[in-house]
């Protein structure tokens, strides 16, 4: 038996976090606004719980792979899927848990070049034999690499 799962990422900023992470990995960022709506309408949450806009939840995004079915009612992907969630405290130490991004040898040097565009850092190169990616850090610290 196989287990549905999700990654969730603590961030300060769960929206800026999507967008970075939805353009990094070509993902699409979820629109869970019919959701919103339905909730908004049954009572169940009010404006304090969303965006100035009532499109998106304040603390929390999600993105998700373009090829996987969403659920129709509330956008919800249903495949590979990251959910942001807005936490208060910033982040302090090394992750120990990290995202690895395979480009391969050929595009590595272009696609860290436009991960630095979309707000990522370069923190260190490793090169030795049998191993050679970039490790990065995304806008908000989170540290992952790119092979």
């Amino acid at each position: 038996m196989t287990i549905a799962w999700k990654l969730v990422m603590d961030a300060a900023d769960p929206h800026r976090q999507a967008a970075f992470w939805a353009e990094a990995l070509g993902y699409v960022v979820e629109d869970n606004s019919a959701l919103i709506r339905r909730l908004l309408d049954q009572g169940a949450i009010d404006d304090s719980a969303l965006t100035p806009d009532r499109t998106a939840f304040r603390t929390l995004q999600a993105v998700r792979h373009p090829d996987d079915p969403a659920d129709p009612v509330s956008g919800v992907g249903l495949g590979r899927r990251i959910l942001f969630q807005g936490v208060p405290e910033p982040k302090t130490v090394k992750n120990r848990l990290h995202v690895d991004l395979h480009v391969g040898p050929e595009r590595r040097d272009a696609e860290v070049d436009r991960l630095k565009g979309l707000g990522a850092t370069v923190l260190w190169t490793v090169e030795e034999p049998g191993d050679h990616h970039v490790t990065m850090a995304d806008p908000e610290g989170n540290e992952f690499d790119v092979q």
